[in-house]
């Protein structure tokens, strides 16, 4: 079973930068695709850029093309979320979660969830 372990995130100012980590130890993290799911203040959770399983394909919410970018190491078996030119409503609980459906839209699809990491962008 796929375990994820998040860290990144923290409080930056708008127009900064940061950057999330998900890391997938195990031999089985080769099988999944990612999705970086957010989860802002008093809204519900959603996904926001995806990943394939051989880091081929990506996909973008709108709000965040061109400003995030995702990537995967297989050596380490690591999902990076580089996140330039924050925004307030990029405020928000940050989540990785691992489908064997690239980009699965139903929750229910995924099979394994990091814990999330709070990033909060403020002046």
């Amino acid at each position: 079973q796929v375990q994820l372990v998040e860290s990144g995130g923290g409080l930056v100012q708008p127009g900064g930068s940061l950057e999330l980590s998900c890391v997938a130890p195990g031999d089985s993290s080769d099988s999944v695709h990612i999705t970086w799911f957010r989860q802002a203040p008093g809204k519900e959770r959603g996904g926001v850029v995806c990943i394939s399983r051989d880091g081929g394909q990506t996909s973008y919410a709108t709000s965040v093309k061109g400003r995030f970018t995702i990537s995967r190491d297989k050596s380490s078996n690591t999902v990076y979320l580089r996140m330039n030119n924050l925004k307030y409503e990029d405020t928000g609980i940050y989540s990785c979660a691992a489908t064997r459906k690239y980009c699965a839209g139903d929750q229910q699809d995924y099979e394994a969830w990091g814990q999330g990491t709070q990033v909060t962008v403020s002046s």
